[in-house]
């Protein structure tokens, strides 16, 4: 059985990974519901809006796109996966 304490360490890798396959097989150029409170409270836009579908856009090798989707998608892209990576080599050294 998992302890606890690794539990908790694997959790916000496994959390950013299921965020991250969400928008691998979503579609980008659908409307959709969104998560966005300022949207949601009626805003045209704000500075996050279109991330998501920018790294949809990405999943899909249309770079050109997901970089006009927001202008972060590609390098919030990179350091999630940077991320991702370290945390995960870092939970297998103090195994």
């Amino acid at each position: 059985m998992m302890n606890r304490k690794l539990f908790w360490r694997l959790f916000e890798p496994a959390f950013w990974i299921a965020g991250l396959s969400l928008l691998a097989f979503s579609n980008p150029e659908e409307e959709h519901m969104s998560l966005c409170v300022f949207k949601n409270l009626g805003w045209e836009n704000c500075w996050g809006c279109g991330i998501g579908h920018s790294i949809s856009y990405i999943f899909r090798g249309d770079f050109s796109a997901s970089f006009e989707e927001h202008i972060f998608g590609i390098p919030v892209f990179i350091i999630l996966i940077v991320h991702i990576v370290h945390t995960l080599i870092k939970i297998k050294k103090t195994l």
